[in-house]
């Protein structure tokens, strides 16, 4: 099985060389393939998720988990969208960042280049598949997909399909692959695969990303987990503030951008705190606090983990704080740097709170549920990088590219 897991990542590599000088019109031509491919094999896509669903509340998979494995008839169809949607966006791939000429006539220009090779490691995301996919072909690299086994059924019947557009417009097929069947181990060698895979980049659990970070040999872009922040400012409009929170926790829970903190300026909290909490808990919310808060019976402790819990469910922490200073204090200490939101009118304290909080994205007046490469217009994203090293938040094609430099003479040498 390791000569099997070696060969498949060495024809991945040779693919993407192929990938890599193919034109961009025949790339995106293969991503609006990918597209119809998902759609016509709906039907078959639907009895893998099927079983991977029955399989998942067998094992007892949270509520959460299984929400981000379903796949119906809409998920598909916006699957099959967003690719279509990436499909028209300018191609990275030769894009001149600098170019200038040196005194001796040397000629240099910086352009975009694919990594190459870019391994992702994932959990129960169908979807992610077929963005990973398209998102390779738009940036040129061919991808290696782990996407774990409660989503195995589901990944195989979309990668074949994936791979069967691929060739349908000329490239090899081997440019996007699942390493699903080599388990838990292929996760382990895909980690150590220097040489063959070019960059990793994990989404799942926090103890997912621990792990591929300490143990990779690889490049790793960090994407991470999403305790996420809203703060309602004492200058908050409070039927706005309602809003927002509303839908930052509870348009989807299961997801990294879904609020997971809410704060409120000690000011106006006698009237903040109850109103917000009680919509919430009409909305079927559990809250949870460190103590009690003000029009709010019975709240539930904080979870395990504190301030820092990350709970993908119906359920949210509310804390008082005394002023924007420490709002910002509570924000970086607990946070996980990926969204976090102000509710305010006041816009030298939206000012200082996007100055200040050091997170990958930083929002005034809008629902965290924004934080996502369909909704920036990237068509989609390999994940959201919370890492300041070169790349950070929603990752679309530009991000998913290295630079060369090209340099023209006509003979010169160094003295």
């Amino acid at each position: 099985m390791a000569d099997d897991l070696d060969a498949l990542l060495t024809d991945s590599k040779r693919a993407s060389r192929a990938l890599g000088v193919a034109p961009a019109g025949q790339r995106h031509e293969a991503i609006r393939a990918i597209a119809t491919a998902i759609e016509r094999a709906t039907d078959r896509i639907l009895a893998a998720n099927a079983e991977d669903l029955e399989r998942g509340r067998e094992s007892g998979l949270a509520e959460g988990m299984l929400d981000r494995l379903l796949l119906d008839e809409r998920r598909i169809a916006g699957l099959a969208a967003a690719a279509r949607a990436l499909a028209e966006l300018p191609d990275p791939i030769g894009e001149v960042l600098r170019e200038r000429t040196l005194p001796n006539g040397l000629e240099l220009t910086e352009v975009r280049v694919p990594f190459g090779v870019v391994g992702v490691i994932y959990e129960a995301r169908p979807n992610v598949t077929v963005d990973l996919a398209c998102i390779g072909l738009g940036s040129g690299n061919a991808v290696v997909l782990r996407g774990g086994s409660a989503a195995e059924r589901t990944n195989a019947a979309l990668v074949e399909a994936i791979q069967d557009a691929v060739e349908g417009e000329g490239l090899p097929r081997e440019v996007v692959q699942t390493i699903d069947r080599f388990g838990r181990d292929g996760a382990g060698r895909l980690m150590r695969a220097r040489g063959l895979i070019d960059l990793l980049v994990p989404r799942g659990s926090a103890a997912l990303i621990d792990r591929v970070v300490t143990e990779s040999t690889v490049p790793v872009i960090e994407t991470g987990a999403g305790v996420v922040h809203a703060f309602v400012d004492r200058a908050a409009d409070l039927p706005m503030a309602l809003d927002i929170v509303l839908n930052a926790k509870t348009q989807r829970t299961s997801v990294c951008n879904a609020l997971e903190t809410l704060l409120v300026h000690r000011d106006i909290a006698e009237t903040a705190v109850p109103t917000i909490a009680v919509a919430l808990q009409q909305a079927g919310v559990t809250i949870h606090a460190d103590g009690a808060l003000p029009g709010v019976d019975a709240a539930a402790p904080l979870g395990d983990g504190g301030w820092a819990t990350e709970h993908l469910s119906m359920d949210v922490a509310i804390g008082v704080v005394d002023d924007l200073d420490a709002a910002i204090e509570h924000v970086n200490a607990f946070g996980t740097h990926h969204t976090d939101t102000i509710i305010t009118d006041d816009e030298d304290a939206a000012a200082r709170f996007l100055a200040e909080v050091d997170s990958a994205v930083v929002m005034h007046n809008a629902s965290t549920r924004f934080t996502d490469g369909g909704e920036f217009g990237f068509g989609a994203e390999v994940g959201i990088s919370t890492q300041k090293a070169h790349a950070r938040g929603p990752m679309g094609l530009p991000e998913l590219t290295s630079t060369k430099w090209i340099v023209r003479g006509t003979g010169q040498v160094r003295a």
